[in-house]
């Protein structure tokens, strides 16, 4: 009885213990750590493509090639986020709310008010017709806007600026590296990409050394939009004028979730915005939040449960914010149970965060 009773209180101290990867991510089976393997498998069944689910720092799933790098589509955009925290805490942009501007970029007329906060909440207004702050649209030109000032302003840009500037993840230990093509989308495997979402989930810490101030994310690590922010208006005049091009898509795509939940570059699981009785995914917990990809590739973190979900080309389904009949929303209330979570109250505490100086 007495070695039963101190293998169960082994288990216990281990299942919520955070740990980080060294050269390879540990395995534990997910009985170890407190999850039903069972609801673990229909999980990876239904996404299919190469994923892998982590929790307390362990792997415990894995399905495909964990290996295999591929284009995260606009799951790499909180990469660019990451690189923004990073200039900040080198000094090399003085907050969130530096207008790019002071990088050199001739904005024009409306445009010259333009932050990194607009870029990294969709509200820039590059290529519509509002001014920055006055609409939320989901802009893959104003995301080539943000991309590019990073690399080629901010971190002295040249044909070495995609791999400096990636040098600072280097703490994470990347097992297969990040790979970007022409648009400077990212290509990671899907074990890489865990090591992202692990290091956003443990607030910039990595093993004992805090690599990036918490502070940042305590700030910043929430939805940026009000709720009531409106949408972009129609129209039909689009001037690139700054001759950018696109990291992907239009200037004005995916407007069906936005307002009160976006926030550079991840989707929270919050109440508000264009769906103010129910949170995006209503039946999965409301720290939730995603990257989402084309093609399949998203990413889930859950900090109350310890847990991260990457998937390349999987079958994510629609996401159909606020009904929980949505493919998407059954599949994240199977992950969550998967960890002993229930359903309870939706909304985040505090809300959408009041603005800080960073």
């Amino acid at each position: 009885m007495l070695f039963f009773a101190c293998v169960l209180v082994c288990l216990s101290a281990e299942a919520g213990h955070m740990t980080f990867p060294g050269a390879e991510w540990e395995r534990r089976s997910p009985e170890r750590l407190g999850l039903d393997a069972a609801a673990l498998d229909t999980v990876a069944e239904k996404l299919g493509g190469r994923g892998c689910i982590v929790r307390d720092g362990y792997v415990v799933k894995t399905w495909g090639d964990q290996a295999e790098r591929d284009d995260w589509f606009s799951s790499a955009k909180p990469v660019l986020s990451t690189l923004l925290f990073f200039a900040l805490q080198e000094g090399l942009v003085k907050s969130v709310d530096q207008p790019i501007r002071d990088f050199g970029w001739p904005l024009q007329g409306k445009d010259e008010g333009i932050t990194f906060r607009h870029l990294g909440a969709m509200t820039s207004g590059y290529m519509r017709p509002e001014g920055p702050g006055e609409a939320w649209s989901y802009n893959d030109f104003a995301i080539q806007l943000y991309q590019m000032t990073l690399f080629d302003k901010v971190f002295k840009g040249d044909a070495r600026a995609v791999a400096e500037a990636l040098r600072r993840l280097g703490a994470l230990h990347l097992q297969d590296g990040l790979e970007f093509n022409k648009k400077r989308r990212i290509s990671a495997s899907p074990r890489d990409f865990a090591r992202i979402c692990w290091f956003w989930l443990n607030r910039g810490r990595w093993g004992s050394k805090q690599v990036l101030a918490a502070h940042y994310f305590d700030a910043l690590q929430r939805p940026q939009v009000s709720r009531n922010l409106p949408v972009t208006r129609d129209t039909d005049q689009e001037d690139d004028y700054l001759g950018i091009g696109s990291y992907g898509g239009a200037s004005n795509h995916f407007n069906d979730m936005g307002p009160g939940v976006y926030g550079f570059n991840w989707w929270f699981n919050a109440t508000g915005g264009t769906h103010p009785d129910s949170a995006v995914w209503p039946d999965a917990p409301a720290d939730l939040y995603m990257s989402l990809g084309a093609h399949g590739n998203s990413s889930v973190i859950i900090p109350s449960l310890r847990l991260v979900l990457v998937c390349a080309r999987g079958k994510w389904g629609s996401h159909e914010p606020g009904d929980p009949a949505s493919p998407m929303n059954t599949l994240l209330k199977t992950l969550a149970e998967a960890a002993g979570w229930r359903r309870g109250p939706a909304r985040i505490p505090g809300g959408v965060n009041a603005p800080r100086q960073y």
